[in-house]
């Protein structure tokens, strides 16, 4: 749609994000898709939609779309509106689908109830599978929702990417909590392959990638050179301008596509485990008996794993006592400067030497609230610690270093604490989930 049809009564003085609602009213954005490769053969594997405003007006560039979103206060509707508009798109086309479309979107705008066309589109028959992409800081900034998300996503036969991987020691960290089926290696890596970063961020991808089974993707491929050497760091597809811009679907019409490109299958339960830490635990080992003195040695022993994991860890922890809290929480915040990500669950007040830790309080009830759990994931470490009150009065614990396991305590935790913290979850009806399930 032209410009003047935008532009028509908008005075260019005012901000652009007086257009917002315009393009609402009339779903006016237009996805491009640029294709990505396996690296081997050059054959399409999938696409990833990028969106666009109205061709030639204030808003036609995704920078200027999304700001002027943000300042009318309507990033979460437009957010959608891309979605859905990708999706739609794809699914319609007579031709030029390869089997998976890969999508971008905040996780706070998916984390609002949907819009019916949003639903729609999900639920709708596609001849692709979609792949939601994310970065690591959606992670860090709304632990829940994004858990949430992601199960939702799994739960319809979706898969998921993380964006920009060695970008900042979180998008390491954060791989072995979301799993996720692509892992998107950040283009700086590209331009500096030697430096020990960047290899040491190759091999712990490749590492993850064969033992999860997900696929390595490399980012910003211009040249040959760069595809040789995204295939050296263990990228199998790959995705840039010399594969392709972003363009119309119908630009990739008689570009050899390799209709037989699969992703790992969803897993609809990883990351929203039942249970409690303590019981999910004692399923998978004995439980054993222990008093206070036994704890304190096994916490010592778990934050010292935690402050030799390196700036990729994960630390999380959970308490119902105060006190416990008043014994941790020095130490935890010492390794805030270390690890990727630490934060803890506890009752009010959160002391002030807490401040460098991400903290959320506890709710009152509930059969979490009476463990105390201490966890630790980084590339080379998975440990876990609960313990609730036993029968006799003593306690009871569990310790596991099953990678899975202590993977799945973090979920839990994350959940928590972020639910806990900023109350972002809003009521279920409406997000990625098939109708008969709710996260």
């Amino acid at each position: 749609m032209a410009a003047e049809d935008w532009t028509a009564g908008w005075d260019k003085r005012e901000d652009p994000a007086a257009l917002i609602p315009r393009v609402l009213a009339r779903r006016a954005v237009f996805p491009l898709y640029q294709p990505i490769v396996d690296l081997a053969t050059e054959n399409i594997v999938a696409v990833e939609a990028l969106a666009r405003g109205p061709a030639g007006s204030p808003l036609e560039f995704p920078d200027a779309l999304f700001a002027a979103a943000v300042r009318a206060g309507m990033m979460p509707l437009l957010d959608q509106l891309c979605v859905a508009r990708a999706m739609e798109i794809a699914r319609d086309a007579a031709e030029g689908v390869p089997p998976l479309v890969f999508l971008n979107a905040e996780p706070a705008a998916l984390n609002h109830p949907y819009t019916p066309e949003l639903l729609a589109v999900v639920h709708s028959e596609r001849p692709y599978r979609a792949v939601l992409e994310f970065t690591e800081r959606a992670l860090a900034d709304h632990p829940a929702a994004l858990l949430n998300i992601a199960a939702g996503v799994q739960q319809t036969d979706g898969a998921l990417a993380l964006d920009d991987v060695g970008a900042d020691p979180l998008s390491l960290a954060f791989l072995p909590l979301i799993e996720p089926e692509v892992i998107k290696l950040d283009m700086h890596l590209l331009r500096d392959p030697h430096a020990p970063a960047t290899i040491a961020t190759a091999a712990t991808v490749t590492a993850h990638a064969e033992r999860a089974g997900a696929m390595v993707l490399a980012e910003g491929i211009e040249t040959e050179a760069d595809a040789a050497t995204a295939r050296a760091l263990g990228a199998r597809w790959g995705q840039g301008w010399l594969f392709g811009r972003p363009g119309p679907l119908g630009a990739l019409a008689g570009r050899p596509t390799d209709p037989h490109a699969r992703l790992r299958p969803p897993r609809p339960d990883l990351h929203m485990p039942d249970g409690t830490p303590f019981s999910m635990a004692a399923v998978r080992h004995h439980s054993r008996a222990g008093d206070q003195p036994m704890i304190d040695g096994l916490t010592g022993y778990l934050l010292s794993l935690a402050a030799d994991a390196g700036p990729y860890a994960v630390v999380l922890g959970a308490y119902p006592d105060a006190a416990v809290g008043r014994a941790w929480l020095p130490r935890l915040a010492s390794l805030a400067g270390r690890a990727a990500f630490v934060g803890v669950v506890g009752p009010a007040p959160i002391a002030a030497d807490a401040r460098p830790l991400r903290t959320a309080v506890a709710p009152a009830e509930g059969p979490a609230t009476r463990e105390t759990v201490l966890a630790v994931v980084g590339p080379h470490t998975s440990a876990a610690l609960c313990v609730r009150p036993g029968p006799d009065g003593g306690l009871d614990f569990v310790v596991s270093h099953e990678p899975d396991l202590v993977r799945a305590i973090i979920r839990m935790l994350m959940r928590r604490l972020d639910a806990a913290a900023e109350r972002l979850d809003p009521p279920t009806a409406g997000r990625w989930t098939s109708p008969a399930v709710t996260p």
